[in-house]
């Protein structure tokens, strides 16, 4: 606690009118946006790295841009730090009824069933003046399209509408497969693009339906992807003196082959 209030402190400083930074004392909600994405991102990364150190400091930077959007709203007179904790420390106390009172479930659909069931009773009391909710209320417009398409469809299950097997989704993949094919020899770039939208999604509910995770597929893909090509441009400068660029496209395929080959033992 005595971290946290020196942390505090600090922020407060940084902010003051007279002898703050001129960089922080000229940032809003909106410019530091893109800086809490990057250091959330840049926490994720580190797990993957298994860095602890790198971790505890990543961690450190996520938390400074809590502190920071909190002494916005203090100044502006809507919240303070405090009020975050306590929010946090309240809610989770209120959607673990069977860790801080009584209730207990069976297992964990019906713990799960319950967690969902205290969220959707939140959102409603968060609903819009117009009184009107929906499902998809709470589904952040500003997560990655994989993870929120993933998020929506899911909310989509709930009530029921899915496709009761993967195959159902693959058949769809399919279908909007041939809806690109389609729209490419036509040309029309944006009903193009819509299509491509939709194989995308509909790519996304045959992985979720699969019982894996949309981004987690993609990331692994990129890591195969850029460890395969790394390879291939090692092997090439080997073997070659000229630079990968004038290579020929056959040339970088077979390179490309031969370095799938060595990874699968074949």
């Amino acid at each position: 606690m005595e971290a946290m209030q020196r942390l505090l402190e600090i922020m407060a400083q940084l902010r003051d009118p007279a002898k703050g930074c001129p960089w922080d004392l000229n940032q809003t909600y909106s410019t530091i946006v893109p800086y809490t994405l990057e250091e959330a991102y840049e926490v994720a990364d580190s797990i993957q790295r298994g860095d602890m150190a790198e971790l505890r400091d990543e961690l450190g930077d996520l938390l400074f841009q809590i502190v920071f959007y909190s002494q916005l709203a203090k100044e502006d007179g809507h919240f303070d730090f405090n009020d975050v904790a306590s929010g946090i420390c309240d809610k989770m106390i209120r959607r673990h009824p069977h860790v801080f009172s009584d209730a207990r479930y069976e297992n964990e659909q019906e713990l799960r069933h319950a967690w969902e069931q205290q969220k959707a009773e939140e959102r409603t009391q968060r609903k819009d003046p117009s009184g009107q909710t929906s499902h998809m209320d709470g589904v952040a417009h500003a997560l990655p399209a994989l993870i929120r398409a993933e998020k929506l469809q899911k909310r989509a299950a709930r009530v029921g509408f899915d496709w009761p097997h993967a195959q159902d989704a693959l058949d769809k993949v399919n279908e909007e497969l041939d809806e690109v094919r389609v729209e490419i020899g036509r040309g029309d770039k944006d009903r193009l693009q819509d299509e491509l939208g939709d194989l995308l999604f509909s790519m996304v509910n045959l992985i979720r339906l699969l019982g894996m995770e949309a981004e987690q597929s993609l990331s692994r893909a990129n890591e195969k992807f850029e460890r395969r090509f790394r390879a291939m441009e090692r092997s090439l400068q080997e073997e070659n003196e000229a630079n990968i660029q004038d290579l020929s496209l056959e040339q970088l395929d077979a390179a490309w082959e031969r370095v799938k080959r060595n990874e699968s033992g074949t």
